[in-house]
């Protein structure tokens, strides 16, 4: 975050600055959803909803795991929340008291942590590679599970690698878990962002997890701050009382928006951004190992790519730094990420136009080949 804001101030300045630090689709919210959006405040649709959501949002996302996974899932169990991180507030809320812990993968997205702090709970990250993917395995969870845990958190695709876990590793994960009698909770705010294979959802093999996603990423939402999850049937009016007391309601506005979000015709528009995030990423991976940068695993999900950068330095923050200040190229270093191994890794996110790609890899060879001569 501390590059982000250097890169706004280097910006407000008047320097050129390449945004490959961003994890937010540079598109705007596709027209026929903010239609959706000024219909709902024509029609003065302002007032609160219930905690739990839309009635016909929460259906319409039911109906939507109907059309995409051929899943039948109860509308009762799907929670409307104010974005993906109103989610896993909730998911933490209801799963962890003072004292208790959640499994993370380290390297992974660094508010999970934050979330469980906030709790007085703690977080054991649990260092991963490319081996397992850059994500947590059973053994992973069995060997770290002591007294005090009560749920495990994966992300597929995850942040900040877009790696995706395989369907038997995490059937594995699931089953793992419920050994322990604990609870995986499963971001899938990528969903939909998903290159050479097909997608799937965790609710096809478990109705016991957690499954949070999000109309922001796929959906370009992400100033609209609206979410959702499915949660086992146990939780529902748990959960509605904890959403009571913390967000009363997600915003009415936005949920009338994503209804038209979520229907077969947007999604032709949807799609076709991600075929262009894949083609970006199509570009920028060969481009990144041009350069000398080590990407052990090829991403298949989201739109990061999380590269090795130890041939050039063994403090990537600095390094990160320097490249922000002289050449106006902001990457994301792997220190915000955890600890694990992260001062030899750095981000960069396809979330800029082919064009603005192709100049940031120039300015990024040209500070390379400064510093070796």
């Amino acid at each position: 975050m501390d590059i982000l804001a250097q890169a706004e101030k280097l910006a407000r300045q008047g320097k050129t600055i390449y945004h490959m630090e961003v994890g937010e689709p540079d598109f705007p919210t596709a027209e026929c959803i903010i239609s959706a959006g000024i219909e709902a405040l024509n029609q003065s649709k302002t007032h609160y909803t219930p905690a739990l959501g839309l009635p016909e949002l929460r259906r319409a996302v039911a109906g939507y795991y109907h059309r995409k996974f051929s899943l039948d899932i109860d509308p009762e169990r799907v929670i409307i929340t104010p974005g993906a991180s109103g989610a896993l507030q909730l998911a933490m809320s209801c799963l962890l008291d003072a004292g208790d812990n959640v499994l993370l993968s380290d390297p992974g997205y660094p508010c999970n942590r934050n979330i469980a702090e906030v709790l007085a709970a703690e977080s054991i990250a649990i260092p991963v590679d490319a081996k397992s993917y850059y994500q947590l395995d059973a053994d992973r969870i069995t060997a770290n599970w002591n007294e005090r845990t009560r749920a495990a958190m994966v992300a597929t695709p995850s942040n900040p690698t877009g790696t995706l876990l395989p369907e038997k590793q995490l059937i594995d994960l699931c089953r793992a878990v419920d050994q322990k009698q604990g609870r995986l909770i499963i971001d899938e705010i990528y969903q939909g962002l998903v290159y050479d294979t097909g997608d799937y959802t965790a609710l096809s093999f478990s109705d016991e997890c957690f499954v949070i996603n999000s109309f922001s990423k796929y959906f370009g939402m992400t100033g609209w701050r609206v979410g959702w999850m499915v949660v086992p049937e146990f939780y529902i009016d748990t959960i509605d009382r904890i959403a009571q007391n913390i967000f009363l309601a997600p915003p009415t506005m936005s949920q009338y928006a994503a209804l038209e979000a979520l229907k077969a015709e947007t999604q032709v528009v949807l799609d076709e951004r991600r075929d262009i995030f894949k083609q970006r990423r199509d570009f920028l991976l060969p481009a990144i190992k041009q350069c000398g940068f080590e990407v052990s695993v090829k991403p298949q999900g989201a739109f990061y790519i999380y590269a090795n950068c130890e041939r050039f330095t063994d403090d990537s923050f600095s390094w990160v730094r320097q490249l922000l200040d002289e050449q106006g190229v902001a990457l994301t270093p792997g220190l915000d990420f955890g600890d694990h191994s992260a001062s030899k890794y750095c981000r960069f996110a396809y979330t800029q136009s082919l064009d603005v790609l192709e100049r940031a890899m120039d300015r990024i060879d040209v500070f390379i080949n400064n510093k070796i001569l």
